[in-house]
């Protein structure tokens, strides 16, 4: 229990029951053998299958069930915020929560989409744009757009085929897809459903014992993956209170339990990072960078890159958007020489098209997107993450030809500029599919 990422009381609560089916949504196959032996296992269990559900969640299972059959075809879907409309009616209530959610306030998640409304472009007329070309290279690998799918957990909350049908639109639209160390599947079953020529990332929490993760250094090399993003801005889980409600229920936690629960190792440092290049010949990324002093000393440590980012807005509340970092370190990188020497990407809000080009021309190599295609994947599975990438790709090819461009390298900072306010104006879509934080009210008193 002490090592039990959603705290002791989710494990109370259902101890004694057959828990297998909401076991299963959240944790990959090889889960047990991973991290218990043998002896924990004291023999089996003789009771009703699905015991652990309530009468509630099966209510709403129904519901869910039945919004399904509603759903839009997936080629009316215009727009990344369009899956999450429709998602928000088909994901259990605890998935939306846990996907939907960020920590404290969530500023900081709203302000992840809002700063790049802060910046504006500078386009170039009378150019030929007949062939535009956004394909690049990312960490040395070549792929046909500056975008890839970020890490994000528990994707069979939303879809039966979780992280595999995510693989699998990944891999027919040729974009990168980063696996997450706590995806629904184990990292051999995504890695099973690689298309031919298809390239993953792997994203690295980093526990106590080092061992496991130079294992998986070693097993990302085996099976080809094309890059490390180890994972720094979680030495703890944010405190996301959505998703806190719907774990802990009315009672909420015991007194004993501390919800806030140790996830990574706290004791992570930079002596890390050395040790893991030196056991490793795949490209070493850091995931969680939030300031320019910062990516200075992942040059100094010889780090292939790092991700601007603030993990969602899901860990400290008021951290900057990682926009606003990117067009901040990219001057001083530049004044030192240093701009070629490590690549540096963002994830973080991004929604449009116009969003990866801004984050081009301020200097990014690519971004990521991960709640995107959670919710792409929860409506159609594989077809979802396919539209979800063909949209992206379809805006940034039209938007460059709009920006008199041709080709990714084209893009500059020239092509920008920064406004200290964009209040004057709110972005619809996102503002309806955001749920607002709200106080907890008075129990229902029941009636004889």
């Amino acid at each position: 229990m002490a090592m039990h990422p959603g705290g002791p009381s989710i494990i109370m609560k259902y101890a004694g029951k057959d828990a297998s089916k909401l076991f299963n949504r959240l944790h990959p196959s090889n889960v047990i053998e991973t991290f218990l032996d043998e002896a924990h296992v004291v023999g089996e269990i003789d009771m009703p299958p699905d015991s652990a559900i309530s009468e509630e969640e099966i209510i709403a299972e129904k519901l869910r069930i039945e919004n399904l059959k509603r759903l839009p075809k997936v080629n009316q879907i215009y727009n990344i915020n369009d899956f999450e409309a429709v998602a928000r009616a088909v994901l259990p209530p605890h998935a939306w929560a846990y996907y939907n959610g960020g920590s404290d306030d969530e500023v900081t998640m709203r302000e992840n989409h809002y700063a790049f409304h802060k910046f504006f472009f500078l386009p170039k007329i009378l150019v030929d744009v007949r062939n535009v070309d956004i394909s690049t290279t990312m960490l040395g690998t070549k792929t046909s757009a500056p975008f890839y799918c970020s890490a994000a957990a528990l994707a069979q909350l939303g879809h039966p085929d979780g992280e595999l049908s995510i693989s699998r639109g990944c891999g027919t639209e040729d974009v990168i897809q980063m696996i997450s160390s706590t995806a629904s599947y184990s990292f051999d079953e995504i890695l099973d459903e690689t298309k031919p020529g298809q390239s993953h990332w792997f994203q690295l929490y980093v526990k106590p014992d080092r061992k496991h993760s130079i294992e998986m250094l070693k097993k990302c090399a085996e099976r080809n993956v094309k890059g490390i993003f180890v994972t720094v801005d979680t030495p703890m889980l944010g405190k996301r209170e959505k998703d806190f409600k719907f774990r802990y229920g009315e009672d909420g936690p015991n007194d004993d339990d501390d919800p806030i629960t140790s996830y990574d190792d706290p004791g992570l440092t930079w002596a890390d990072i050395d040790a893991f290049k030196k056991v490793s010949d795949i490209p070493i990324a850091i995931k969680g960078v939030q300031r320019s002093e910062d990516v200075l000393l992942a040059v100094e440590h010889g780090v292939d890159a790092v991700v601007l980012s603030n993990h969602g807005g899901r860990q400290l509340d008021f951290s900057r958007a990682p926009v606003d970092v990117l067009a901040e370190v990219m001057p001083i990188l530049r004044a030192k020489n240093l701009d070629k020497k490590i690549e540096i990407y963002i994830d973080g809000g991004i929604r449009r098209g116009t969003d990866v080009i801004k984050a081009l021309c301020l200097g990014a190599k690519g971004v990521g997107l991960g709640r995107a295609f959670l919710y792409a994947n929860s409506c159609y599975g594989e077809e979802g993450v396919k539209k979800a990438v063909q949209l992206l790709k379809h805006e940034i090819a039209l938007n460059m030809k709009f920006m008199g461009v041709t080709k990714i390298e084209d893009l500059n900072s020239s092509m920008i500029e920064k406004r200290d306010s964009y209040g004057f104006h709110r972005d619809s879509i996102y503002d309806a599919n955001y749920e607002t934080m709200r106080p907890i009210g008075l129990k229902d008193i029941p009636t004889n």
